[in-house]
């Protein structure tokens, strides 16, 4: 049965703006955890809310990982449920002195973002808005990202724990939330405690077209190939020096222009994606990410892509290089099959929701792929987000609210089960 609009009110967005007014941005490559220390400006935030709500237990610990829990109003045994939300921001895109604009009772057509005109969105570009006539539109004013990956997940998260406290009536198990750091980075649970947590099932609400349930992701590693050359005054340094930035430049050029990139691929292909070169004559290091959906195809990519690395080097006799691996994420599809039930109840709430769900494959991470291999099943629920890490984000409120609902009924679901 799906609840009136009316009865869940417009709290959500409200949450939303308070959120996105915090700069959360992680980094890449920190040595500390979290990445930035400004994503605990958030948690507090968040703790204090949540204790504001009824739940006593919130507190974040030294990670900055924050936890509460919402105990069960039934006598039934019901299995523990969690719902992850992630505090940052992507490192790629600005989040600092986010000004979020609403665009009430949209009326088809380009958006044209208040703080800088060059950045428009456009039906063209961003199909999904082509369905939002009539809704009300969050965007950020074009010189920063939005935010609502992943805040607008906290905000339904939130948001469904408060409709809950307030309507007794509803039956539920004990449901648990989780809001961590770092996810952006590729490590957002990684000094998380799955034990402590004490859940059996989980879900992350990390998702975007409102009605999808994502329960499979990319595989994922890293690869660092460097090249070592012979360093020797340019001054006389003919027939003795051998330039490795020359070689790393020769070895990028060889990559297929046409096919395995991420400009070039979609649906179910994956990529092998050059993010970054450093080095000089002596020393150059080229770094990738890699993906696909299967290990398989991954270790093919990583094995195609040495191929290219060892023809280089050939053409530089007096040069070496060297392969690094490091994995980084699985298919969470490889543990989720073995835990159809957890699948099958996010799209039975969806349905309750009212609307039609449909399964869908991430062309990327969550936190949900690491907290599967660590023993906790979690499959992805959208949260109505569109253009993720982009100044062009945004989102429907009416589709927040859609979210709060599909909370909602997976938690009725799961009661009753």
């Amino acid at each position: 049965m799906c609840m009136g609009e009316v009865s869940i009110g417009q709290t959500v967005a409200e949450r939303l703006l308070r959120y996105v007014k915090y700069d959360t941005q992680s980094a890449e490559g920190s040595k500390t955890y979290p990445s930035t220390e400004k994503q605990k400006n958030l948690a507090k935030f968040l703790v204090r809310e949540l204790k504001k709500l009824g739940l006593k237990d919130a507190s974040m610990d030294k990670y900055g990982y924050v936890t509460a829990a919402l105990k069960a109003n039934t006598k039934r045994k019901v299995p523990v449920i969690g719902l992850f939300g992630h505090m940052d921001t992507s490192p790629e895109i600005s989040g600092k002195d986010v000004k979020p604009q609403i665009h009430k009772n949209y009326s088809g057509g380009d958006i044209v973002l208040a703080g800088d005109s060059t950045q428009v969105i456009r039906p063209s570009e961003s199909p999904e808005l082509v369905k939002k006539i009539g809704h009300d539109i969050i965007t950020s004013d074009g010189t920063t990202l939005l935010g609502a990956d992943n805040k607008a997940g906290i905000a339904e998260i939130m948001d469904a724990v408060h409709y809950l406290i307030k309507h007794h009536e509803i039956e539920h198990g004990t449901i648990k939330v989780a809001f961590t750091p770092d996810e952006e980075v590729g490590t957002g649970v990684k000094y998380f405690d799955v034990k402590m947590f004490g859940v059996q099932y989980a879900y992350t609400m990390d998702g975007e077209t409102i009605g999808e349930v994502e329960n499979e992701t990319f595989c994922a590693d890293s690869v660092k190939v460097t090249f070592q050359g012979i360093l020797f005054h340019p001054g006389y340094a003919k027939g003795k020096l051998v330039n490795s930035v020359k070689i790393a430049s020769d070895f990028v050029n060889r990559l297929p222009k046409d096919r395995l990139s991420p400009e070039t691929t979609e649906k179910m292909e994956g990529y092998v994606h050059p993010n970054g070169i450093q080095g000089a004559v002596e020393n150059t290091t080229v770094k990738f990410i890699i993906r696909d959906f299967t290990v398989e195809g991954l270790k093919e990519k990583e094995k195609s892509l040495k191929a290219v690395a060892e023809e280089t080097v050939r053409n530089y006799p007096r040069s070496i290089f060297k392969f690094e691996v490091e994995e980084s994420y699985r298919n969470m599809r490889y543990v989720l099959d073995k835990y159809p039930e957890v699948v099958e109840k996010a799209m039975e709430a969806t349905r309750m929701a009212g609307l039609q769900p449909r399964m869908h494959s991430i062309r990327g991470g969550t936190d949900g792929a690491r907290l599967s291999y660590m023993g906790l099943p979690t499959p992805n629920i959208a949260t109505g987000g569109h253009n993720y890490h982009s100044k062009l984000e945004w989102i429907s409120v009416q589709d927040m609210k859609k979210a709060v609902e599909v909370i909602l009924s997976l938690v009725k679901v799961w009661a009753k089960a």
